[in-house]
């Protein structure tokens, strides 16, 4: 029941009091005209009564009134719970969303340091080969065997160049155990070093026209000398 039915209510009683008022009036003006009876006061029971029928429904009323508008507090709060609710779904989701993002880009960079690292480690191993095999291709020579070299050196520069490049070659054949733990080729490249430049020239040339391969290669393994202690 609204406000209206209340008023509506109201003004009934209302006039059905003023209607048992008039009626009240009417009757103690009529028996005011009688001189020999007493004054009467107003009856007032049916107004009490009607009074006390009327009241419930006013409280009813009231008390509907009373309901409609918790109902309707209650559906409002309900209704921003639900858009609170739905609200934070959808933050959830997207954080859910960018997470799974960040672990999908966490994981690509994770195999690319993988991939990085076996790429390191192949180079490294590369590296190392190669260090091995340039420091197994140097023509090391110590110091305890610098003195003979560089006396057989004195030597072969005294001889023209066509028999100190016959020479040579025949020791650059010789195999390791004949010429040396490194073989008659380092034997010779060694000579060859401590031999002046002019006659280390001369030997060479004679060299290219009668062994250009192993001419070349002499040239080659001149450049890995190593004086070692």
């Amino acid at each position: 029941m609204n406000k209206k039915h209340i008023i509506l209510i109201s003004m009934s009683a209302f006039l059905c009091f003023g209607a048992a008022f008039a009626l009240s009036w009417f009757t103690r003006k009529t028996y005011s005209q009688q001189p020999a009876e007493q004054p009467q006061q107003p009856d007032t029971s049916s107004q009490l009564e009607f009074q006390n029928q009327l009241q419930p429904m006013v409280d009813s009323a009231e008390k509907k009134e009373i309901s409609e508008k918790q109902l309707k507090k209650l559906f409002y709060d309900a209704r921003e719970k639900i858009r609170e609710y739905e609200s934070k779904q959808q933050e959830l989701q997207s954080r859910e969303q960018r997470l799974q993002v960040t672990q999908e880009t966490f994981k690509q960079d994770i195999e690319k340091l993988d991939n990085l690292k076996i790429d390191i480690a192949v180079m490294i191993a590369n590296l190392r080969a190669e260090q091995d095999n340039l420091n197994n291709s140097r023509v090391k020579v110590v110091q305890t065997e610098k003195a003979n070299l560089i006396t057989v050196a004195a030597t072969y520069d005294k001889m023209d160049p066509a028999s100190a490049s016959q020479i040579l070659t025949n020791l650059s054949k010789l195999p390791a155990q004949s010429a040396g733990a490194e073989g008659g080729l380092d034997e010779a490249v060694k000579i060859l070093h401590y031999m002046t430049e002019r006659t280390k020239a001369k030997v060479l040339a004679e060299l290219t026209s009668s062994e250009p391969a192993l001419a070349a290669l002499f040239c080659e393994r001149l450049k890995r000398i190593s004086e070692t202690d």
